[in-house]
């Protein structure tokens, strides 16, 4: 089940987002307060070891929700990556004890590359976040 921002209860106020990748996942955090998101250390890991510093930036921040981008081409239509992105939030969802939402992250890398980043996935997890934040009433 793909939850929507229409979807965010008031009280769920601190988020974590993933820029997930097939071999670097970036990663940000970000309030509702201030809708902003600040980069975090990009994960450099694959499958199990992934999902393990997943686990463990969790307990860091303990957020009230995480939130994934999901790739899709310019015209909106999936791709190899968009699939493993939303197994990716599926895998959260069974792992996390946390409501897992899914954001369209088209041109996320682009737009964190033009702001001048210094790590585009973490820039891209920013872009994400902020996105889904301001998109929340």
């Amino acid at each position: 089940m793909s939850l929507a921002a229409s979807d965010v209860p008031a009280n769920l106020t601190t988020f974590l987002a993933f820029d997930f990748g097939a071999k670097r996942t970036g990663v940000a955090v970000g309030n509702r307060m201030l809708r902003t998101a600040t980069p975090q250390a990009t994960i450099r890991a694959e499958g199990e070891a992934r999902l393990a510093a997943v686990e463990a930036r969790v307990r860091e921040w303990q957020p009230d929700a995480v939130v994934v981008g999901v790739p899709f081409h310019p015209d909106g239509a999936s791709h190899d990556n968009t699939a493993r992105a939303k197994k990716f939030a599926r895998q959260l969802r069974g792992r996390l004890n946390l409501p897992v939402y899914e954001v369209d992250e088209r041109y996320s890398t682009t737009e964190a590359l033009a702001a001048g980043v210094s790590d585009p996935d973490a820039g891209a997890a920013c872009v994400i976040l902020e996105q889904f934040l301001r998109s929340l009433s």
